[in-house]
């Protein structure tokens, strides 16, 4: 019984998240950190990054990595400002332009590594730089700017920027690509193609599994998700910029490892990746309530994907030790 419990992917988040969360309710005791509105901030941190951790996970899970995800919740924010403020263009248009553009993103990304094999860190990094590039460059020469502001309606601002107190809707959109995520994993034949396409590729291309549709329909999901927190943010900040989700290039793949997924794919959670992201949080908006340089979020990420790394290993030493 203990060693199944052990065994289990999202085990290891579940007791650091656990952990950190005692130990930041006990330093900032009387600071509001575990008050309604200090929940609703390290909720709000999540989330975003929420929505894009989970296909990223998926797509980890699976074998690949995508990190051009960065530069595509920034293009999908411009996208939306350029249409709406400069060209004078209605946003729901717009808003469905930059999620085809993000999916579009995803396509060729999974297209690049399945037709020619190249490792997807190398193909997806190129491509974060390739999509910066282009967002900057076509902002220049359409507007002069790099960042501009979105002109929403009352409709669009419910939808993706609409606050219950300190609470963002976006952790609403969070939650649902969980319960989407979590049930294209564990309830449809499509997961268990995505646990045998990381498992053993050869195996699993032996076995009929259409590897190459699983990693390509897992790379469009992410540039869809990741289009997505660029309109979230874009319309709640009321503008859109090239550099929007830079910080995710790296911070959704930690998340995910420390969510239990393995590096070398076949094995996670999406239970998992929920709680390494809500760690994520908790970390960075608990140093904020301790009055602590917010420099030190770098050392507790560091650290906590440091010890998640050396325990997947050993976890996963024992899940074959028991086969």
């Amino acid at each position: 019984m203990i060693k199944s419990v052990i065994r289990r992917p999202e085990t290891g988040a579940l007791a650091a998240f656990i952990l950190t969360y005692l130990f930041f309710a006990v330093a900032t005791s009387g600071a509001g950190f575990v008050s309604i509105n200090g929940t609703a901030g390290w909720l709000n941190l999540a989330a975003e990054l929420g929505i894009v951790a989970i296909p990223v996970g998926l797509l980890m899970i699976s074998g690949e990595f995508d990190l051009s995800i960065g530069s595509t919740v920034g293009a999908a924010s411009m996208i939306v400002a350029l249409g709406t403020n400069q060209l004078g263009l209605p946003i729901w248009p717009m808003i469905g332009v930059a999620l085809v553009a993000g999916m579009v993103i995803g396509l060729c990304n999974g297209l690049a590594v399945v037709k020619t094999n190249l490792p997807s860190f190398i193909v997806t990094l190129a491509t974060n730089f390739i999509v910066i590039g282009a967002t900057m460059g076509f902002s220049r020469l359409i507007a002069n700017v790099t960042s501009s502001s979105i002109i929403a309606s009352d409709s669009a601002k419910f939808v993706f920027a609409a606050r219950w107190g300190q609470a963002n809707i976006a952790i609403l959109w969070w939650g649902l690509a969980a319960l989407a995520g979590f049930w294209l994993l564990s309830k449809t034949v499509f997961g268990n193609w995505i646990y045998a396409t990381g498992g053993n590729l050869n195996a699993a291309r032996g076995a009929g599994v259409p590897v190459e549709r699983v990693k390509i329909t897992l790379f469009v999901a992410t540039g869809f998700a990741a289009a997505l927190v660029g309109i979230l943010q874009g319309i709640q900040w009321n503008s859109g910029n090239a550099t929007y989700g830079m910080g995710y290039v790296f911070q959704a793949p930690i998340v995910v490892v420390i969510g239990g997924i393995l590096l070398t794919g076949g094995y996670g959670s999406v239970l998992g990746i929920v709680l390494g992201t809500a760690l994520f949080g908790v970390i960075s908006t608990g140093i904020f309530y301790t009055g602590w340089n917010t420099d030190w979020i770098q050392l507790f990420l560091g650290g906590l994907l440091a010890i998640a790394v050396l325990a997947n290993n050993y976890i996963r030493r024992l899940a074959l030790a028991s086969r």
